[in-house]
């Protein structure tokens, strides 16, 4: 059985993993690919407009995107709102402590992020990580 990949992204952080679900998609791989997405406001995300539509070409991936300061946002936001926590982490996935992570982002994110699904019983073998630092 294969693993389900778990991508945890802020702001340009989701650039590499980018590229990883348009081959997903393109190649009709079988991973369940599940990207959780963190910006301000929608304005804000790169790609956020194209990792969307991918939901329609691949039943293996769902993103899930979350806004946190929509307060000064001038676009509508039908999606996820405030920081990726556990709780939200459990809302989408099933079987969250046998995925596998991929972190990108802000190192204050990466951080923050590695040290809860770590805490949440997730194998340190099973994360992989990156900081994305002066953007």
């Amino acid at each position: 059985m294969k693993r389900t990949a778990v991508f945890l992204a802020g702001g340009i952080g989701i650039t590499p993993f980018r590229s990883i679900v348009f081959r997903a998609a393109k190649e009709k791989l079988p991973h369940r690919i599940f990207p959780f997405y963190s910006n301000r406001r929608p304005e804000d995300a790169p790609f956020l407009d194209e990792l969307q539509a991918l939901e329609r070409e691949n039943p293996n991936y769902k993103l899930i995107a979350s806004m946190t300061d929509m307060s000064k946002s001038q676009r509508p936001w039908q999606g996820e709102a405030g920081l990726i926590d556990k709780e939200m982490l459990a809302r989408h996935l099933k079987d969250a402590a046998s995925s596998v992570y991929y972190v990108a982002g802000p190192p204050e994110m990466v951080k923050g992020l590695k040290t809860m699904i770590s805490g949440a019983g997730v194998d340190d073998d099973d994360i992989r990580a990156e900081e994305f630092a002066g953007y």
